[in-house]
């Protein structure tokens, strides 16, 4: 029997970070962190081992993160948890006796029992497995025509890298429009007549009825009996929160399939916590669960429950997840945070919106400037900034941050409006018409008229 007084299940993004801020914050406590995998991969960076980097090694988290800092890192799966003698088992055979226990054993991919011949060769689920994603590196140089099944962020990011190995890329999404669950419609719209333009044939609002082929995939064929060549398929339909361990242990899981944790991320059972995909999520502004999966949402997490382990801050809680989104298409960024228009008036909100679009650098002739198009959506009778969506170059990330913290922060059009900016032509939108404030004078007047 091993002791630990912090045991962490799960060594990625919101493992890590759990067990480096809670180190940090109890350095003469003990911490183990128990993982399955051999080597962790950067979850956000997977799509871009098949058209850019060509190499899973260089999307890999490096262990000396956690080791550096006498964080003990074992290879082994847990199998077992004794909530009453407070300890874990593994399949290797170890016992670890813990203080306190956090579960960050993530998500799996959703359960594709419902797609015929699913199991045929070069049919592939995206996971975080490097061998699986090294064999997908592997086919891909004897593949044609290449079919993403799922239309969300993951699968748009394969099809774009994929499209960069020339390869005859379609991809199917159920919904009417890519990226549905993100943005509203004319984001959407954008983001997949610039997918088009890259050479990405897009298909959407049609179901997949099966695969076909013999040893391996053949072909697609669609709910409208379309029959799309394939001989290779990206199966990028979703992910479910991992929480079979959880479930044995008798901790209580919500209604949408998640560990129910308050905000400090402590389950039913105090000694223990729960972070990243496998916890549960509310939207930040309407508290209603939010099932969304994102490493920032995990870490965001993570800290919290770092800082929490041994006692508790009445200020550093996990207020809900604003559900930042960002991805890219070539050179253009697209972001999302808060609540989107059509989301906010369907929860009940009364909203107005600013919109503005002008150069990411200044002056506009500069090698590089790219349009920058915000839009806020604010609640009309507060001002309060409820969400926006924002599409540029490469700053695009950073200042979705902005707009996030502003959120978060409970901001009003008024508090942007006056808010001190520094720009500088190389990096930033002119200071004459910067985007966000711009946006947000014209939410103001929004706001006020009628």
């Amino acid at each position: 029997m091993k002791k630990t007084d912090v045991l962490i299940i799960g060594g990625s993004a919101s493992g890590i970070v759990t067990a480096i801020t809670g180190k940090s914050n109890y350095p003469d406590k003990s911490f183990t962190v128990v993982r399955i995998e051999d080597d962790v991969m950067v979850p956000c960076g997977i799509p871009y081992i098949f058209g850019t980097l060509m190499d899973a090694n260089k999307n890999k988290i490096p262990d000396e993160a956690l080791t550096n800092m006498g964080i003990d890192l074992v290879i082994d799966e847990a199998i077992s948890i004794d909530r009453e003698a407070r300890t874990c088992s593994t399949r290797k055979g170890e016992s670890f006796e813990y203080e306190k226990l956090v579960l960050a054993t993530g998500s799996k991919p959703a359960n594709v029992s419902w797609l015929k011949n699913a199991d045929l060769n070069n049919v592939f689920t995206v996971t975080k497995d490097k061998p699986t994603l090294e064999k997908i590196l592997e086919t891909i140089p004897d593949t044609t025509n290449v079919v993403v099944i799922g239309g969300g962020f993951i699968g748009v990011e394969f099809a774009d890298e994929l499209n960069k190995r020339d390869k005859k890329v379609t991809v199917v999404e159920l919904l009417p429009r890519l990226l549905a669950q993100a943005f509203d419609e004319e984001m959407s719209a954008k983001a997949r007549s610039l997918l088009e333009e890259r050479g990405v044939n897009v298909i959407c609002g049609k179901s997949v009825k099966e695969l076909q082929g013999q040893n391996k995939v053949e072909g697609v064929v669609l709910s409208d009996g379309e029959n799309l060549p394939a001989d290779m398929v990206i199966l990028a339909v979703g992910y479910q929160p991992n929480v079979g361990l959880a479930k044995e242990a008798g901790l209580e899981i919500n209604e949408v399939g998640s560990i129910r944790v308050d905000e400090y991320m402590r389950t039913c059972d105090p000694n223990i916590l729960a972070v990243g995909d496998c916890a549960e999520k509310r939207q930040f502004t309407t508290r209603n669960l939010h099932p969304v999966m994102l490493a920032s949402t995990a870490t965001s997490e993570a800290r919290i429950a770092g800082m929490n382990l041994f006692k508790l801050c009445a200020v550093k809680t996990f207020i809900g997840t604003i559900s930042i989104f960002s991805t890219g298409i070539g050179d253009t960024g697209f972001a999302v945070a808060g609540l989107t228009k059509s989301k906010a008036e369907e929860e009940g909100f009364e909203v107005v919106e600013g919109s503005f679009e002008g150069p990411d650098k200044h002056p506009g002739s500069l090698p590089g400037t790219h349009p920058q198009s915000v839009r806020l959506v604010v609640s009309k009778d507060s001002g309060v900034i409820l969400g926006g969506e924002i599409m540029g170059g490469g700053s695009t990330g950073e200042l979705i941050n902005f707009l996030g913290l502003a959120i978060q922060n409970r901001m009003t059009v008024n508090s942007l409006q006056v808010s001190q900016i520094g720009t500088h032509p190389l990096l930033t939108s002119p200071p004459t018409a910067y985007p966000v404030i711009k946006a947000a004078e014209i939410a103001m007047r929004n706001c006020n008229s009628g």
